[in-house]
């Protein structure tokens, strides 16, 4: 009888010891886990901070336009649904003072040679504001770096 308590003694201790094991596993494990996904997710927001940064092209906009109280927003540069490439400028523009006139946009690349330029027509009443598309010639391709004017 004596053998057989300590046999169950030893079975217990030996399945309790295999479940701490396990549970101290599994808990490393999902630790392990969870700093490899932090970090990971650290990683790609910073490349993609970076890759941002360095993507980023320079906006200019004339004295005359902002002295007739034009101003600008937020731009993005993306891909024209005619099949340009990087040719779609959409800018937020904002008016301080109602204006009619015809917007003239450039863009130069890096070596600050002109690759396009657009022109288009654009009403603003004072305190509005608004996003406008400015598409350029499918063969522009606004690069990194780019600086782009408005006249």
């Amino acid at each position: 009888m004596k053998k057989i308590i300590t046999l169950l003694t030893l079975l217990a201790l030996l399945t309790i010891s295999c479940d701490s094991v396990k549970k101290k596993t599994k808990e490393t494990i999902n630790k392990g886990g969870e700093t490899i996904g932090k970090t990971a997710t650290e990683f790609f927001e910073g490349v993609s901070e970076g890759v941002d940064k360095t993507l980023q092209c320079e906006l200019n906009v004339s004295q005359d336009l902002i002295s007739k109280g034009v101003r600008t927003g937020k731009f993005s540069i993306e891909n024209d649904s005619e099949g340009g490439e990087n040719n779609l400028l959409t800018l937020y523009l904002i008016f301080e003072k109602d204006i009619e006139t015809i917007l003239v946009i450039k863009a130069f690349d890096k070596n600050k040679l002109e690759i396009g330029r657009t022109k288009m027509k654009i009403e603003g009443k004072e305190g509005n504001a608004g996003y406008f598309d400015f598409v350029f010639d499918k063969r522009t391709y606004i690069e990194v770096k780019s600086t782009i004017t408005i006249e």
